[in-house]
């Protein structure tokens, strides 16, 4: 664990279960490594059913389930908080995720965001406008982050779905898994490549990812960092290791 120091900047997130999570402090020591003073703790929320269905991902996503864990985040003494999860922030439209959001905010008397609107906000700071996604999910649930992001004013070039059901066996997923989803769900006419699921491991390959398709890639864990830092009005944070988006 980063020490703390009077000018340390810690953004609080909660987290769906258990499957990608330790990607949150490998990215803590990257930034840290560059030079950022930051701390990025999380805390675990209950999931519910593990299934990347709508009716399971809008229960998942309920602001009363978000909220029963923010006690367990003070003690971090967080200047902000995001729910990291793509798809039950998503699910709700871009209205819906908006309200969640400001409920959560609300609650925790601290700005908040959600994966998906970092994703929306990552793509704009990250200079392009035509995207491809590249998703874990069922076709279904993949067509709803489309959706999402064509109100956010981006142009989905490409959506791919992996029919995917839960989230435990995304965090399986090594280093050739998501490299090949990343290859597979590239699109010649997108900008940028994004990977929504924070289930999803991708921190330790960020710049591998970008090599393998000659582009920026966007991934949940990833955009889920950035947005903490925005929203505490942290400066630029210049790691390679952490791919364009902080490059």
């Amino acid at each position: 664990m980063t020490a703390m120091t009077a000018t340390t900047a810690t953004a609080g997130f909660l987290y769906p279960g258990h499957s990608a999570e330790d990607d949150f402090p490998r990215m803590e020591a990257l930034l840290n490594e560059a030079g950022a003073d930051v701390r990025l703790p999380l805390v675990h929320t209950d999931i519910g059913t593990d299934a990347h269905r709508v009716d399971a991902l809008l229960e998942m996503g309920s602001v009363d389930r978000l909220t029963a864990v923010l006690g367990d985040l003070a003690p971090h003494r967080p200047g902000a908080v995001v729910w990291a999860c793509t798809s039950a922030s998503f699910v709700y439209g871009w209205a819906g995720a908006g309200e969640q959001v400001e409920r959560l905010a609300e609650r925790a008397g601290l700005p908040a965001s959600s994966t998906s609107f970092a994703f929306a906000r990552a793509v704009r700071a990250a200079g392009v406008r035509r995207v491809a996604v590249a998703a874990t999910y069922p076709d279904d649930v993949a067509a709803l982050f489309g959706d999402f992001l064509r109100a956010s004013g981006a142009e989905v070039t490409g959506l791919r779905g992996s029919g995917v059901i839960t989230a435990a066996e995304v965090g399986t997923w090594g280093r050739d898994e998501v490299l090949a989803l990343a290859r597979e769900g590239d699109d010649p006419a997108a900008e940028a490549v994004l990977l929504p699921d924070t289930a999803l491991h991708t921190a330790a390959w960020l710049p591998d990812l970008e090599a393998a398709v000659g582009k920026p890639v966007l991934t949940a864990n990833q955009v889920t960092a950035w947005e903490g830092l925005r929203l505490l009005g942290h400066g630029p944070v210049r790691c390679p290791a952490m791919g364009s988006l902080f490059g």
